[in-house]
């Protein structure tokens, strides 16, 4: 059994229930059994920006009970200075650098995400789950 990580927009599709991309994700997800998925704490720190920014206290709570469904992953100092390679090699914005930074040093399956950019630089660990 082995991780998948995901990237903070499939968590946040999946908790707003967006019309368009939480079905998309949600079959995904069920398609899979033999994978454990996997957040960081950058991924709770991206999804929480908006219900703290719109003080939306009650989606703030959905997001704090659903992180619990994943298992938690470390951002160990090796994460960063492997995420600076990544940015200085392939230009990913420091956010997503560490996404799949995390997801190689913790020996993930896949990272999953819904950005093109992402998935070409993550040379087949990180797919567009969401790409036609």
């Amino acid at each position: 059994m082995g991780l998948i990580y995901l990237d903070s927009c499939l968590v946040i599709y999946l908790i707003e229930q967006h019309p368009v991309f939480a079905p998309m994700v949600q079959a995904t997800i069920a398609n899979q059994t033999e994978n454990r998925l996997a957040i960081s704490g950058l991924t709770k720190m991206e999804c929480l920006v908006k219900p703290m920014r719109t003080a939306d206290l009650a989606l703030q709570r959905r997001y704090e009970a659903g992180f619990c469904l994943y298992q938690p992953l470390e951002l160990p100092e090796p994460v960063f200075l492997l995420s600076a390679q990544l940015r200085a090699r392939f230009g990913l914005k420091t956010p997503d650098a560490l996404h799949l930074a995390c997801a190689q040093f913790h020996g993930c399956a896949a990272l999953w995400t819904n950005d093109d950019r992402l998935a070409r630089a993550g040379h087949g660990l990180a797919v567009n789950i969401l790409a036609p």
